[in-house]
């Protein structure tokens, strides 16, 4: 059985280099975010299924967007779809906080449990619209989006500081560019291109309508 050790190696040889983002690799066990029949996979670098025909992100693919967001340790952090919450959980080891939205209140729950069972006390898990972001937690240092939508939400750009980083896949799901942005006295500027990815389509009020 591979282990997070050798997890950390595959995410490297995608290109992260953050020091601090692959001792998280190498801290934050995965096999305890996943489903219990798919927990023989969670060390290899690739999607797990998660529940409502969809999946977890490629641990190299969240990583690559963390690195994106060039966290120097005291940020406060939003991250849009918590999913399970194995993102928030690297996140949360990088930045001072992280409030972290999840459309799906099965999965928030269960992101709260097994959050709160590895002593996980700097992520705060809502559930609702992640395009509207969460106001009451504003203004946030770094936002992450885990959704693809062709624009960046408004809220979420309102929601940043200036001097503050964006990612999100920028698309309309399935086929998009993952981007870094920073959030400037003048708006939103388009700062880099990441790499391609497929995402599931970001849905809500600033997104696409939620499916019947």
């Amino acid at each position: 059985m591979t282990t997070p050790a050798e997890l950390a190696r595959q995410v490297a040889a995608h290109g992260v280099t953050d020091a601090r983002l692959l001792a998280a690799v190498r801290a934050v066990p995965r096999a305890a975010f996943v489903p219990d029949e798919h927990a023989g996979r969670a060390c290899s670098d690739e999607p797990v299924p998660i529940g409502h025909g969809q999946v977890s992100t490629q641990p190299s693919l969240s990583c690559r967007m963390i690195e994106g967001l060039a966290l120097s340790g005291g940020e406060h952090a939003l991250e849009i779809g918590t999913g399970t919450g194995y993102q928030a959980a690297l996140l949360a080891r990088l930045a001072a906080d992280v409030v972290s939205v999840e459309y799906r209140a099965d999965l928030a729950a269960t992101a709260r449990r097994v959050l709160a069972g590895l002593g996980v006390d700097t992520v705060r898990v809502l559930t609702g619209d992640g395009t509207l972001g969460a106001p009451e937690f504003a203004p946030f240092d770094a936002v992450l989006v885990s959704a693809a939508y062709p624009r960046v939400p408004t809220p979420l750009v309102d929601q940043l500081r200036v001097g503050g980083r964006l990612v999100q896949p920028i698309g309309t799901g399935g086929h998009e560019t993952v981007v870094a942005f920073e959030r400037t006295l003048e708006g939103l500027v388009r700062r880099e291109e990441l790499l391609p990815a497929r995402f599931v389509p970001l849905h809500g009020r600033h997104g696409f309508p939620e499916p019947e």
